[in-house]
């Protein structure tokens, strides 16, 4: 029987571009964002649960989110839920989970994902996993995945690659931050740029191989401790280390750099689920195109989404192309892609003093 890979979920994010629904004390990723009866969270976990056994997976989570996690994953160990003691960005985030899981198994093999993602064609991301697998198998290659866009959307990361006929895998060529409308219009019109999903597959020994090559000072404060792991001494030592490391992205600081990097263009439903807009795309709109969870009257009012405390009528008129949403002790209105504000409504609602930002 073929071995089966390990499986990292990266769960530490904040959510802030779905404030105020998402707050620092419950973030997206442990929410039911979709209505479906299970968080995000619970979903990547079941996303993945035929291809690993239940042992095989490592939620690695900011400090503050363990017990959400616990609660919500009963079916791990505790040595397998990984607390940050600080937020360093992904480059740190798997390093940890990946030399947790090396220092135990050498030949192992991962595949890393977001918590807070969707996929809405499981058998055909099953497969898109499977060829990932293989391919990384060779060499120290690393295997990202990249989904094939249908729009100049300019809030992803884009990847571009060599075109190779004949191959699954695409040997990736350059990696382009979110773009302006105008060059994200040119990568659609190109052919070979994917959206970059953020998920990751390799093998351990790969990454070490390859953090030993691009960034030494975050290897060497985990090589530092590597007989740590897996003991009572671990904690102390993940401490010592998150003081010693600075904070940086897997993107920019290995996949920009590596020249071991594959990319497998992909189509199975994938949303990053990053924002109020995204979800409105994805939930049932009415005639007027409003998707509506509320006691509401509307008037005059489409292309918007409202979500407020079904105990209140809310009672709106004259309103396109709007986001209204009451979480608790927010009432936030505003136009529904004005996503790149929302961290500057954040810092200035925790300035008055709000609580639970």
């Amino acid at each position: 029987m073929p071995k089966k890979p390990y499986i990292i979920i990266m769960a530490g994010g904040i959510g802030s571009r779905f404030w105020p629904y998402s707050r620092r004390h419950k973030p997206k990723q442990f929410l039911d964002v979709l209505g479906e009866g299970r968080s995000l969270l619970q979903m990547t976990f079941d996303r993945f649960s035929e291809l690993a056994d239940p042992e095989q997976f490592i939620v690695i989570t900011y400090t503050k989110y363990l017990d959400q996690v616990k609660e919500q994953l009963p079916e791990l160990q505790d040595h397998q839920i990984l607390s940050e003691p600080a937020r360093k960005n992904t480059a740190t985030c798997i390093a940890y989970a990946t030399y947790k899981i090396f220092s135990r198994d050498p030949e192992a093999e991962l595949i890393i994902t977001p918590a807070d993602h969707l996929v809405r064609e499981d058998d055909r991301f099953k497969a898109v996993m499977g060829v990932a697998l293989k391919v990384a198998k060779e060499g120290n290659r690393l295997v990202t995945i990249g989904i094939t866009p249908d729009r100049p959307e300019t809030g992803y990361g884009y990847i571009q690659y060599h075109h190779q006929e004949g191959n699954e895998a695409m040997k990736v060529k350059t990696f382009t931050e979110k773009p302006n409308e105008a060059l994200a219009k040119t990568f659609l019109e190109s052919g070979d740029f994917v959206w970059n999903s953020g998920i990751f597959i390799w093998k351990a020994k790969s990454l070490i191989h390859a953090l030993k090559t691009h960034l030494p000072d975050l290897a060497d404060a985990f090589e530092e401790g590597i007989g740590h792991l897996n003991t009572a001494k671990e904690g102390e030592f993940i401490q010592k280390a998150y003081l010693q490391v600075k904070s940086i992205s897997i993107d920019y600081g290995v996949m920009e750099k590596s020249e071991e990097v594959y990319v497998i263009p992909s189509d199975f439903g994938w949303s990053d689920l990053g924002s109020w807009e995204s979800l409105y795309e994805l939930r049932q709109q009415d005639e007027n195109k409003n998707v509506v969870e509320a006691n509401a009257m509307l008037y005059d009012t489409k292309n918007c989404l409202i979500k407020t405390d079904s105990d209140r009528l809310v009672v709106i008129r004259g309103l396109e192309n709007y986001l209204v949403n009451e979480e608790d002790n927010v009432l936030l209105i505003c136009p529904i892609n004005t996503e790149k504000e929302f961290r500057q409504f954040v810092a200035d609602a925790k300035k008055k003093g709000v609580k639970f930002i």
